[in-house]
């Protein structure tokens, strides 16, 4: 693989432990706050961007290239409710398909088919993503900042968790 690439992909690498760690943090926020649900929803969540990384990873020494792991952030470890962190949930969704792109774009001046190739299962990956951290919100959105709303929500995403966590495995 040409340095280009293998120096998008390690970008992108970061990107993916870093989305494992924010997850991880937002799950432990969710657990001291008194949502479980959502706890398990983001752990799980976190679980799957570390897969992200490793595949990303693998695919980069298969290749004859070299992954390199980076320096990261402390990710916010406190919030202010459930709708906040879903919010950044979001914004962070779309900030990671943004970063898939321009690493697409990379592989394309690059002509590197094969990684183009490849990465097709991430942009397909961030659709669903967005889409499920959009809904989340949706559902928040809809039982306000009521205590029974928010825990018929928190009841939802433990049952997502525990679809995702079958499916993953």
């Amino acid at each position: 693989m040409k340095k280009a690439v293998v120096d998008a992909l390690n970008k992108q690498i970061a990107i993916e432990e870093d989305s494992s760690r924010i997850y991880l943090a937002m799950a432990s926020w969710c657990e001291t706050a008194g949502f479980p649900g959502a706890a398990k929803y983001l752990y799980v969540h976190s679980d799957e961007e570390r897969i992200h990384q490793l595949k990303l990873m693998a695919y980069v020494n298969t290749m004859d290239g070299h992954a390199l792991l980076s320096k990261l952030d402390q990710p916010v470890a406190a919030y202010k409710t459930l709708k906040q962190v879903f919010e950044i949930v979001l914004k962070h969704e779309k900030f990671v398909t943004a970063s898939i792109n321009k690493l697409l774009e990379v592989c394309m001046k690059e002509k590197d088919y094969t990684t183009t190739n490849f990465l097709q299962w991430y942009v397909t990956e961030q659709v669903e993503e967005e889409a499920s951290a959009k809904e989340i919100l949706d559902k928040i959105k809809l039982a306000g900042e009521t205590q029974g709303g928010l825990f018929l929500i928190d009841k939802e995403l433990a049952g997502m968790a525990t679809a995702a966590g079958a499916a993953t495995a």
